[in-house]
């Protein structure tokens, strides 16, 4: 059963992403984004033209001057849909030492005296906000784990351990950095799925208190001191951005 699934997962990505090229939508989708301009989305107030439209993609350089919140927002709120994005992470100019090694469980591994263990990883951070939420994003980044993993949910350790483990990539089905890769997320009420590049990487995830409804945002990150990055850049574009509500 396990095999036909997957194979039927396969086959449905590859017909999608066929259909999902040039910012045309597939049968049943809305384009969020048109290739042109930010038509539908709310750019940063103070931005200052650091999110931008370039040669048809969403580039992102990680340094908005919005003081008040960086992130770029969808006019309209959604409530449960199917989302699909291309994505790219375009380069990682800073490497971060403390990146940890997450188990299945979601939880971090520790050495024998009860210290995470760490290492260091060439290090960009994005994501896809959903429902307005930060803490619910479908992660971006060059971690080991693998992008898609809900952060803001396996790192609350109020949550039961059961939601940790159902937030964590089940593989890393990211491509090589500098490559494009398509995230399909399915929002359910308070539940969650993520294939990406064809792979299933959440499972129908659990997501306690998150919201019916609300905007799609693409994430800011990064910080920078005496002109150096002290923190993982969103150094990120996107595309081919679709959205089919769900009834």
């Amino acid at each position: 059963m396990k095999i036909v699934i997957a194979v039927t997962l396969l086959m449905f990505c590859h017909y999608f992403e066929i259909q999902a090229q040039n910012n045309q939508p597939p049968s049943g989708f809305t384009s969020l984004f048109n290739g042109k301009d930010f038509t539908g989305w709310k750019i940063p107030e103070g931005d200052n033209g650091h999110w931008k439209v370039l040669d048809g993609v969403i580039d992102y350089d990680a340094e908005s001057e919005s003081t008040i919140d960086k992130n770029l927002w969808s006019d309209q709120l959604y409530g449960d849909y199917i989302l699909y994005v291309d994505w790219k992470i375009k380069e990682t100019p800073w490497k971060n030492p403390r990146v940890p090694l997450i188990l299945p469980s979601g939880l971090h591994k520790l050495d024998e005296k009860g210290n995470e263990i760490t290492m260091l990883v060439p290090d960009s951070d994005s994501g896809i906000l959903l429902r307005g939420e930060g803490k619910c994003q479908a992660n971006i980044w060059g971690w080991p784990i693998g992008s898609g993993e809900v952060y803001g949910y396996r790192m609350d350790k109020e949550m039961p351990l059961a939601v940790r483990r159902g937030v964590t990539p089940i593989t890393n089905a990211d491509k090589n950095i500098g490559e494009w890769n398509t995230f399909i997320i399915t929002m359910k009420g308070d539940r969650m799925s993520i294939q990406l590049n064809g792979i299933l990487v959440i499972d129908n995830a659990l997501l306690p208190e998150i919201p019916l409804e609300g905007p799609i945002g693409l994430q800011h990150h990064g910080s920078k001191k005496d002109g150096e990055w002290v923190s993982p850049p969103s150094l990120v574009q996107f595309r081919n951005i679709y959205i089919k509500r769900l009834k």
